[in-house]
């Protein structure tokens, strides 16, 4: 099974690409594919470029990446208390693609901030909208205070409450990958 692991900033140190691929990490025997939004950038939309230029590149092979994904984790950075600038152009270009952006595919949101918010506005205002793009929202995690509960020497969650926390939101993500397998499993076999 093949799990896309995004972190929603274009900050080349992003904690929350760090939580991303973290938690990606801990559903037992996934391939887990980084995704990068820096290798996603485009001009800001609008329906006049749109209109006039099209889809660009970036926003097809984005959705083609999701779209090649068993499951999504994404976790979210938090800027003024919205989405960042650079997840917020990717995302409104690819929902003219087509509006269910996530295309059904179990999703796990995360979000994290340095400091005690946990970027939790941020994560309210994508759990909200999810079923309206299309994921299928298996659960979510705030993590406030990142430097002080995971250990970036180790690679890891030290905060052992937090650490639990996360590794039963990973477990139900494991448990639906393993649902959907095997209801395609009995599907190809005609049971």
């Amino acid at each position: 099974m093949k799990i896309l692991a995004i972190g929603a900033s274009n900050n080349s140190n992003s904690i929350n690409r760090t939580l991303a691929v973290y938690a990606a990490g801990l559903v037992e025997g996934a391939e887990v594919e980084v995704l990068d939004i820096q290798g996603y950038e485009m001009p800001l939309y609008s329906d006049e470029r749109e209109q006039r230029f099209g889809q660009p590149l970036q926003a097809r092979n984005f959705f083609k990446k999701i779209g090649g994904a068993d499951a999504l984790v994404i976790s979210f950075a938090e800027h003024n208390g919205s989405y960042t600038a650079a997840w917020k152009n990717l995302f409104d270009w690819t929902s003219r693609i087509d509006i269910k952006v996530f295309q059904g595919k179990p999703t796990v949101y995360l979000a994290t901030s340095p400091g005690p918010g946990g970027a939790r506005s941020v994560l309210a205002a994508a759990e909200g909208s999810a079923p309206f793009f299309g994921a299928d929202l298996v659960g979510s995690l705030s993590i406030p205070g990142f430097h002080s509960v995971f250990d970036n020497e180790q690679g890891r969650l030290h905060d052992e409450i937090t650490a639990k926390r996360l590794r039963l939101l990973m477990a139900k993500l494991e448990e639906r990958l393993q649902e959907e397998n095997w209801s395609r499993h009995k599907a190809k076999s005609g049971d």
